[in-house]
């Protein structure tokens, strides 16, 4: 068998194993689901005892025990000696052992598989991992699939791919995806998950740092989760998390470059941390980033102190506890006083190309629930920008989001409430107070009527002057659009 048989060989064997993610965690049950996602894999190794190929694919690759060889012939006919020669398992007498992780994956209605290295810090065990580690599902990627628009696209970029995981999403709205890294072994990781999961046609592995395997390249869509760890550039450089620049200059370059690879239309986003520094207003220190032939939706959604920033990226490392731990820690501190860096924001950057002139720029800090996936609510973002430009007049005709109610509180029976609120139910899932005449146009908006004509009958409805009223809340129309309460009517 070469070695272009094996992905599509374990494909086959996993399939008839059941190996899914819904199997999975129907197998080992809520809490040994829960404790593995805790990095804890002692209820887990109680679930799968049975000896199933399910239960012995589960043991070896996401509970990081040896097994029998016999079992992992059995869940692996005629692939352990070959997946041993490959790299993915080491074969002892008697036992099998993972070298890689081998996860099922369900993404866009598909099963899915993603090898990676494998999982550090299992029950407490050390967790040091090298400099070309290849990180397999992670938060910070299933943050990302889930801002991702997914709307068809003919060119998407997966800039700094990793494991591969959002080249295999964008296979199945994109007709062409190219997927880089630096990381030589990220590249080939990539290449054997696409190959695993069917797709090696459908996406191009270069190599190359950021922008430059694509120099001169156009894309509808670029999605980046790049090495974001804000730290001194100094040290060991673990490839997945460190960019080896300064601060955030790695998201700022990133940022400052997306325009000029973006087709008319096209989008960038970004999974972004980014200094907070001498008391100076996020928002106003990453504006200056933003090109000008795009609108902007920058969402900040967390925001870490240094101290805690700098004990989860060493842990994260391996380093908790490690002879040198304090120093390390110290010496990061100190570098982050010397920038004047206050604390650390975490959230989205998304790009919308659309031409010469463009000024929308909405920075949002945002640490609420959010609806996941999101990607739905940014793209409605966007779509909202051609109505504003044009300016929300009395001719304009509109709908009210079908996920928007009404909260209302006051006496029974009164005719003003105290109290009117407009919450979405989806997406971002804004609330906003109203008085009574914001409330009888959100309600009256079905694209039959324009603005104008809403806002006289209110008028004329609660004895108010119609010039007035129109003056008044025709602005208001506008932030009601702009905070997605009310879109364009459809044609």
């Amino acid at each position: 068998m070469s070695t272009s048989d094996l992905p599509a060989r374990l494909r086959a064997a996993l399939s008839v194993a059941g190996f899914t993610y819904d199997a999975v965690a129907e197998l080992l049950g809520p809490r040994a689901h829960e404790a593995l996602g805790r990095n804890e894999t002692t209820p887990g190794l109680r679930r799968t005892q049975g000896g199933s190929a399910l239960e012995t694919l589960v043991r070896l690759f996401l509970l990081q025990t040896p097994v029998e060889l016999a079992a992992a012939e059995r869940a692996l006919p005629d692939l352990v000696e070959r997946m041993a020669a490959e790299g993915l398992v080491e074969q002892t007498v008697g036992e099998v052992a993972a070298r890689l992780d081998v996860r099922p994956y369900a993404a866009d209605g598909r099963d899915l598989w993603v090898v990676s290295d494998l999982t550090p810090g299992l029950d407490g065990g050390p967790q040091a991992v090298g400099a070309d580690h290849v990180l397999g599902i992670s938060p910070a990627s299933t943050s990302l699939a889930q801002l991702t628009l997914r709307e068809p696209v003919g060119r998407a970029l997966d800039l700094g791919t990793g494991c591969g995981v959002q080249a295999l999403h964008l296979t199945t709205h994109a007709d062409e995806v190219v997927a880089t890294d630096v990381n030589r072994r990220a590249l080939w990781v990539t290449r054997f998950n696409a190959a695993l999961n069917g797709v090696a046609d459908r996406i191009d592995v270069r190599d190359g740092s950021y922008f430059e395997p694509v120099a001169g390249e156009l894309f509808d869509l670029v999605a980046t989760n790049p090495p974001f760890v804000i730290s001194p550039a100094t040290g060991e450089r673990l490839v997945y998390r460190d960019s080896g620049l300064p601060g955030d200059r790695v998201v700022e370059d990133i940022v400052r470059a997306a325009p000029a690879h973006l087709a008319d239309g096209g989008w960038c986003q970004v999974l972004a941390n980014w200094a907070i520094v001498d008391g100076r207003p996020w928002d106003e220190r990453l504006a200056p980033w933003v090109a000008d032939d795009c609108d902007a939706l920058v969402v900040q959604r967390e925001v870490l102190d240094p101290a805690a920033y700098v004990e989860l990226w060493l842990k994260d490392a391996g380093q908790h506890g490690a002879p040198d731990y304090l120093v390390r820690y110290d010496t990061w501190l100190s570098w982050f006083e010397d920038q004047g860096v206050e604390a650390i924001g975490f959230g989205w950057v998304n790009l919308h190309k659309v031409g010469p002139g463009a000024s929308r720029r909405t920075f949002l800090d945002w640490p609420y629930d959010v609806e996941q996936p999101i990607g739905p609510a940014i793209g409605a973002w966007g779509d909202a920008g051609p109505v504003l430009a044009a300016g929300v007049g009395a001719d304009a005709r509109l709908t009210t989001r079908e996920d928007v109610r009404q909260e209302t509180t006051g006496p029974v029976g009164v005719e003003d409430p105290e109290t009117i609120v407009l919450r979405q139910q989806r997406g971002l899932r804004r609330a906003r107070q109203v008085d009574t005449v914001e409330a009888a146009l959100v309600g009256a908006c079905d694209g039959e009527l324009t603005v104008g004509q809403i806002l006289d009958a209110v008028a004329q409805l609660l004895d108010r002057d119609p010039d007035e009223t129109r003056a008044t809340y025709l602005p208001v129309v506008g932030e009601l659009v702009k905070e997605g309460f009310l879109t364009a009517a459809r044609p």
